[in-house]
């Protein structure tokens, strides 16, 4: 936001919108009808954010305080309470002034704490990237979401209102803000039903990611209005005369023009140009009832006639955001098809408002605060959401997980008990498994799909009756990874796999804990309080799922000896249980002085200048870990090693050179260093490129790299990367390692074998 000040005389020029001018001057009339509570909490809102914003400017340069009260006022037009529409004043607040959430909940309660925290950003942390910082933002308001979903809805009014004045940011905002708002807030307010705000938040991203497109779209629609509105006047005057001669009460037949993306998305997806797109606009016919729904079907259809296949009943099947009406398509006149969309006056309120149909229209009194429970179907989707996101460490793929599951592309099918099950479009039998339960996913055998057996990997259809076969003998295979599409299905899989292979995955675990600690004592260290206080702190219950983690990679072997070294620093010494030789060997930081040479030295290792040496290739040392210098017996100079590395301890003492790191060479540019990973990973199409995807992001340059495959099995990838520092190959492991596909990486030195 553009924080610059703004002149007095400038600060005058803001005029309330009538609704809030009227809502002030109730509150400042005790005896006004309007003198209420909520009506109090409203105007103490707007005042307190106007104080706080009123010395601060958009970037179009008017007062700040116009996107709050715009913001509250969208609020309020679809049917938000007072808390609603006081967090819509004060959104911004906490990331834009030094206004705490905690002063927010002791002046406006605690509801309205909470909204404004569920849409506040993560202004005030530091991630390592972008994509990072937008997947904990989506986190974070998916989890508000599920406490009151009211949050979303303060967040899209957010959203539109700046989707409204972009036109004020640079082209790279405009589009990077008008993608997210196609992939992530279109939708949002799809699956929650609001339509109002949906169509326009597609079509104001349409506007920014396809100026062209859509300025054409706009002349052909301003072309065809005048025949257009004729033809759909004669159809509206000749239903209504029906309609009225058998008794059926209209409450409303309007002409229903199509929102501008809606047109282009149909020609994209049809192949078709706009002069072939006969049904740019509709006919809604609203009635009475739900009866009265289909009587009126039976009219249009003995009025025009029914263009086979294009009939939808969402009133005995509703969508999964509770849209309910009936669509059918029939050939109107001048042989033109027109589509014609019947409801009752609920189902359209439900349509135009969704979810905030709830508070909008319900009759009875008390708070309007809308929580996710278990059994409410119509937040299933939420509740998926929430599921497993947690499951989806990197932020990357949480970011392509979200964005492809909150598009409203569902598949209905039912169980042989005729229970509806609603899944993502492509969805096979096993996403219906594991959609059912775990272990019926984790048990499949077979699937007949409307009494027919059928393959695994068949997409499904609207319709289908899908009976899942089991077997106690049965697993999951890691080939379904390459064709289920629910995010569920591929971690319930995946999960599987670790835990079916604990023991390997506790063997790798315990095997990469001994490199890096020395085998002396380690059975005693793994079984002292101190590492299952290691355990604890990492989230685990005992030490062997740690060693399994540590196997799997869910867990790098540094964070495990940082925390055991935490718990020695505080204890000031470890159980009796650990053996005391490996306490001050490898668990104390090694100190010795080292040899000082002028900045900019050409030598990257201080200490060795003018001598012969080389980097050992058991350990690889890095900057950022200690290193000592070992003077060898082979003409081969100094041998650089880390100082915990195993081979030095026998070494004789006068033979060891305190030496250390110089990172910067006499052009001022970093060094690099070699490093070689082996990781295994799931098979499947991408995973590689994934991955040098990763380190590209890193700017890690890729040296050398090779695959293994066998039929059934993980892939073995061995990649050589060049590095800067110890920090660096830190984050680069911790990018890959967050990966769900890669099931374990570790370091590699010349004595490795894969």
């Amino acid at each position: 936001m553009n924080t610059s000040t703004i002149s007095d005389s400038e600060q005058n020029t803001f005029q309330p919108p009538q609704w809030l001018q009227a809502c002030l001057l109730a509150n400042g009339d005790p005896n006004h009808q309007y003198h209420t509570e909520d009506n109090r909490l409203i105007c103490q809102a707007y005042e307190f954010a106007y104080e706080l914003h009123k010395q601060q400017t958009r970037k179009s340069g008017e007062p700040y305080i116009v996107h709050p009260v715009a913001v509250a006022g969208l609020l309020r037009d679809l049917g938000g309470d007072s808390a609603m529409i006081a967090a819509g004043f004060l959104h911004d607040v906490v990331e834009d002034t030094e206004v705490s959430l905690e002063e927010i909940e002791s002046r406006f309660g605690e509801q309205v704490r909470q909204l404004v925290e569920g849409v506040t950003k993560l202004s005030k942390f530091e991630f390592s990237s972008k994509t990072e910082r937008q997947a904990e933002n989506f986190r974070r308001m998916f989890l508000a979401m599920a406490k009151d979903i009211r949050v979303i809805v303060v967040k899209l009014a957010d959203r539109l209102h700046n989707m409204r004045t972009l036109q004020h940011l640079s082209l790279e905002k405009q589009q990077a803000i008008a993608l997210e708002t196609k992939e992530i807030f279109a939708p949002l307010a799809n699956r929650l039903g609001i339509g109002r705000l949906k169509w326009e938040l597609e079509d104001l991203s349409f506007k920014y990611l396809e100026p062209e497109a859509y300025r054409t779209m706009q002349n052909h629609i301003a072309e065809k209005r005048t025949d257009r509105e004729a033809r759909i006047e004669k159809v509206t005057q000749l239903l209504k005369d029906r309609l009225q001669t058998i008794g059926i009460k209209i409450i409303e037949i309007q002409g229903r023009p199509k929102h501008l993306y809606g047109i282009y998305q149909k020609m994209c997806l049809q192949q078709k140009q706009f002069n072939e797109i006969y049904d740019i606009a509709g006919l809604r016919l609203i009635v009475d009832n739900k009866e009265e729904c289909y009587r009126a079907l039976a009219i249009v259809h003995d009025t025009f006639r029914p263009i086979p296949g294009r009939f939808k009943d969402y009133i005995g099947l509703p969508k999964s955001n509770r849209y309910q009406s009936l669509h059918t398509s029939v050939v109107g006149l001048n042989g033109r098809p027109l589509e014609v969309q019947i409801r009752t006056l609920e189902m359209h309120q439900v349509a135009e408002y969704g979810i905030a149909a709830h508070w909008k229209y319900k009759e009875s009194g008390g708070s309007n605060q809308v929580q996710v429970s278990s059994g409410d179907e119509k937040f299933t989707w939420l509740r998926q959401l929430l599921e497993w996101q947690n499951d989806l460490k990197d932020a990357q793929e949480y970011i392509d997980s979200l964005r492809d599951n909150l598009f409203e592309d569902d598949v209905y099918v039912f169980t042989p008990q005729g229970d509806v099950m609603v899944l993502a479009r492509g969805a096979t039998p096993v996403d219906f498994a594991y959609r059912i339960h775990t272990e019926i996913g984790n048990h499949i055998k077979g699937a007949k799909v409307n009494g027919r057996w059928s393959v695994l990997d068949c997409s499904l259809e609207n319709g289908d009756i899908v009976e899942i076969i089991t077997s106690k003998n049965s697993h999951p295979s890691l080939d379904w990874l390459n064709f289920v599409v629910t995010p569920t299905a591929r971690n319930r899989i995946r999960q599987w796999y670790k835990r079916s292979h604990n023991e390997e995955n506790v063997a790798r675990g315990r095997e990469l804990l001994e490199r890096e600690l020395g085998k002396g004592g380690l059975e005693a260290l793994l079984k002292s309080p101190s590492m299952q206080s290691v355990a604890q702190r990492c989230n685990y219950q005992k030490v062997e799922d740690l060693l399994a983690a540590l196997g799997y990679g869910e867990i790098t072997v540094s964070n495990v000896v940082n925390r055991l070294r935490e718990i020695v620093k505080d204890q000031q010494s470890i159980s009796k249980e650990s053996n005391p030789e490996l306490t001050t060997t490898k668990l104390q930081e090694t100190t010795k002085k080292s040899t000082s040479v002028p900045v900019g030295s050409q030598y990257p290792i201080i200490g060795v200048e003018g001598l012969l040496y080389h980097l050992a290739g058991c350990c690889q040392p890095i900057p950022g870990e200690k290193i000592i210098g070992v003077v060898t017996r082979n003409a081969r100079g100094i041998a650089i090693h880390n100082q915990n590395c195993p081979n030095i301890e026998g070494v004789e003492g006068d033979r060891l050179i305190p030496v250390s790191w110089n990172t910067v060479n006499g052009n001022g540019r970093p060094h690099t260093y070699p490093v070689d990973l082996a990781m295994e990973v799931i098979d499947r199409v991408g995973v590689f490129k994934d991955i040098l995807s990763r380190l590209s992001d890193q700017n890690i340059n890729v040296r050398n790299a090779g695959v293994k495959t066998s039929w059934g099995k993980p892939a073995m990838i061995t990649l050589s990367i060049e590095v800067i520092n110890h920090r660096q190959l830190e984050s680069t492991i911790s990018q890959i390692k967050n990966m769900s596909d890669v099931l374990n990486l570790r370091r590699l030195n010349q004595l490795d074998e894969l």
